[in-house]
């Protein structure tokens, strides 16, 4: 079966009503995320996972209010002494879910601008027999709400290179929406990953393609957020240039590896 693929029938709702899902955990990063965490929980609850909040120690009291939300016994919180990245905290809350007996792992922002209501989507996907099932913006059915043309052109141009320099099929390498099956996540090795900021996305989905994995590409609408700031900044940026750049590079003389690779 080809690693990559997008399958139409994910295009329409799979669910409509909450399902109890004790073996998939949503993994959600936070960093001063006080205006929409409620609501993002509550929100992500009504899809039927466990939840893990992974907050950098966020000076804006999102981390009490993460602890205040976690009484119910299905939210659970792992605080951090700083903040140290998107990749680092992804792959600190994918152990944490693992060593609890997660069968599914996702992730996604909390700001909204991933709608809770297309996590049974991911699962489904899963569920259905991929590896990796990625919430793109860039294959039919799928796009993007309130940006201007310039943010479109970046993201759509990174996206791109980022394909081109490593080889990949996968159209939405950037997506920080996503569903992981647990064997995939000891598959790809998060933990080894170079990327700090959003590069981690291209790195987990070069390496799901690279390692043979089924990526199943499942249409989504992103959204902007309306409350709080982008935590998406020049360094962030430049630091997955530069890694792509390189990879690249070795990819072409042949000599691009990853740890699982290397064995």
């Amino acid at each position: 079966m080809e690693p990559y693929d997008q399958d139409a029938t994910f295009s329409s709702a799979v669910m409509s009503k909450q399902v109890r899902r004790d073996d998939v955990f949503v993994v959600l990063p936070t960093y001063n995320e006080a205006e929409n965490l409620r609501s993002i929980v509550a929100r992500i609850a009504e899809q039927g996972p466990q939840l893990l909040i992974v907050d950098d120690n966020s000076p804006d009291g999102t981390g009490d209010i993460a602890d205040e939300l976690a009484n119910d016994g299905r939210v659970h919180v792992l605080h951090r002494r700083s903040k140290q990245g998107l990749g680092p905290a992804y792959a600190a809350g994918f152990a944490w879910a693992l060593d609890r007996g997660a069968e599914m792992v996702c992730e996604m922002d909390a700001d909204f601008s991933h709608d809770p209501n297309d996590l049974p989507r991911l699962f489904h996907a899963i569920d259905s027999g991929a590896d990796v099932a990625i919430g793109s913006r860039y294959v039919t059915g799928g796009g993007v709400e309130d940006w201007p043309w310039h943010r479109r052109l970046l993201s759509r141009g990174g996206n791109v290179y980022a394909a081109v320099m490593l080889g990949a099929g996968v159209k939405d390498m950037t997506s920080g929406f996503r569903a992981f099956s647990a064997s995939a996540i000891a598959r790809l090795q998060p933990e080894s990953c170079r990327a700090s900021g959003y590069g981690f996305q291209i790195e987990m989905a070069w390496r799901a393609q690279s390692s043979g994995l089924r990526i199943v590409e499942v249409p989504i609408v992103f959204r902007d957020r309306e409350l709080g700031t982008s935590k998406m900044d020049g360094p962030i940026a430049y630091e997955a240039i530069r890694l792509v750049t390189g990879w690249g590079f070795l990819r072409l003389g042949g000599r691009l590896r990853w740890p699982a690779e290397e064995k």
